[in-house]
């Protein structure tokens, strides 16, 4: 593990960029792009141009260490290249921000409220992979719909489970057990989610972190207890569906806790903007982000 890119995530001040959408919903994200999938054909294509929309995030000067503390890609971005360093190495060797893996294969379906991770067939090679290519942590999310004793307790014993996996590899987990902005009981939702994690926490060995990345809370400040336990490096945030400003307004309400979003950061880039016009764009919501996680 790199204790410069631990030190920069336990202690900086800044959020996390999620440029990690994947093959299910890159095609919404290249058409709030302003890409239409009838301007591309195939996979290949599809990839290669929301590489592009990436490396043009990446390589603005607007995506700058003193805002952002990592970013977290897509499996197929982490092999891809920029300038001719791996992405990772990029963004770790020119911009100072630490990278991140997506490494969970989307959405079981929903048993008891909750939606679980699928199996991840090859982990521990994508493990092994990650490492070699600069990656300092991985991120995986379930989504949790109502509010199931028994369905939430099995989302984050599975992801437990798995982060030990990627622990023993010698990385850093993000534990996503998201819970849906739109559920009628989120309030009763969060509170069996943060018992389950705290137990889940508690039973980690002395030297073990994880981080987390929650939905906002309805009740400000309810987890500052997950933010002040041991185990955990940061807790960040997702927007969830939330606009760019109702999720910063949510979230400078809770202290402690950082942004990682992806729709919300990426509002209102298109790729018929000029370079200038983009990195304006890009900066105003960068700040907006940070200044919202700081506070």
């Amino acid at each position: 593990m790199n204790n410069a890119q631990l030190e920069r995530i336990r202690t900086g001040e800044g959020f996390i960029a999620a440029l990690d959408q994947s093959g299910g919903s890159t095609p919404k994200a290249l058409l709030q792009y302003g890409v239409a999938e009838d301007s591309y054909a195939g996979e290949e294509a599809m990839y290669a141009l929301v590489h592009e929309m990436r490396t043009r995030i990446i390589k603005s000067s607007a995506f700058d260490s003193r805002y952002i503390l990592g970013a977290i890609l897509f499996e197929n971005t982490m092999d891809r290249t920029i300038d001719g360093l791996l992405t990772a190495d990029y963004l770790w060797e020119k911009k100072g921000i630490v990278p991140f893996l997506k490494v969970d294969k989307g959405l079981a379906e929903t048993e008891n409220g909750v939606q679980l991770l699928k199996p991840i067939e090859g982990l521990d090679d994508l493990l092994a992979r990650a490492r070699e290519r600069g990656i300092f942590g991985t991120k995986m999310r379930s989504l949790i719909k109502e509010a199931n004793t028994t369905g939430i307790r099995d989302v984050v014993e599975q992801q437990f489970e798995i982060g030990k996996q990627i622990v023993q590899a010698g990385l850093v987990p993000i534990i996503e057990p998201e819970v849906d902005i739109n559920s009628a009981d989120k309030t009763t939702s969060e509170k069996l989610l943060k018992d389950a994690l705290l137990t889940q926490l508690a039973a980690l060995g002395p030297d073990v972190k994880v981080m987390l990345k929650l939905s906002i809370p309805t009740e400000d400040n309810f987890y500052r207890e997950l933010i002040e336990e041991p185990h955990v490096l940061r807790v960040v945030a997702l927007s969830g569906g939330y606009s760019q400003a109702e999720a910063n307004e949510r979230l400078a309400r809770n202290q402690g806790l950082i942004a990682s979003f992806s729709r919300a950061l990426s509002e209102g880039l298109t790729a018929g903007q000029s370079d200038e016009a983009f990195d304006e764009m890009l900066s105003a919501s960068i700040r907006r982000i940070y200044e919202a996680s700081v506070k």
